[in-house]
């Protein structure tokens, strides 16, 4: 399932259940950076959303995939609770049939508030192999080592915007995105 080629270990995907290689088989691919994209931010349900696209392709997400995944994030996210309405979502395209969405949501002034969707992977109980067929799995995961990067950033730039500025800015946050490159490697 998951593994470090280009199938997806994400909040909604498998653990690995590959064994170390047995004699005569090849070796498990190295692992690879994927490709980060940062689309315009949107607003869903009262909340200033910050996106970020995570796929081994270059072309990007398909467009089904991306409108599916847009339509079930209604469901990720919580109630109001006076903490300025803002989120960040990653949209991962696995390289196995798998679509997975993040949602990480500011709640009580400092928190991350997570829900996560999954669509093609049937082993975390999603219907079928379809990537458009949305489900919210009930799993304590939070995102695979390429949902990550997002976090660090949107962490400092919330402390930079509404908790260390003398004056909150929820438009500089939500403008403040990690730049386009690749999951990793940004040293």
């Amino acid at each position: 399932m998951a593994s470090t080629t280009s199938t997806a270990a994400s909040t909604a995907s498998a653990p690995s259940t590959a064994s170390p290689a047995s004699p005569g088989s090849p070796p498990p691919a190295p692992f690879r950076e994927k490709f980060l994209t940062v689309p315009p931010p949107i607003e869903v349900a009262g909340r200033r959303i910050k996106r970020y696209h995570v796929t081994a392709d270059p072309a990007g997400i398909e467009p089904e995939v991306e409108r599916a995944a847009y339509a079930m994030l209604p469901r990720l996210l919580p109630e109001p609770d006076g903490t300025p309405p803002a989120t960040f979502v990653v949209l991962h395209r696995g390289g196995d049939d798998g679509a997975y969405l993040n949602a990480y949501s500011w709640v009580w002034d400092n928190v991350l508030h997570f829900r996560g969707a999954a669509a093609g992977q049937p082993v975390l109980g999603c219907p079928d192999r379809n990537p458009a067929h949305f489900i919210t799995p009930d799993l304590p995961w939070i995102g695979c080592v390429w949902e990550l990067p997002p976090i660090l950033h949107e962490r400092d730039a919330w402390v930079r915007h509404l908790l260390a500025s003398e004056v909150p800015d929820l438009e500089a946050y939500v403008t403040d995105s990690l730049p386009e490159g690749t999951t990793g490697d940004r040293t």
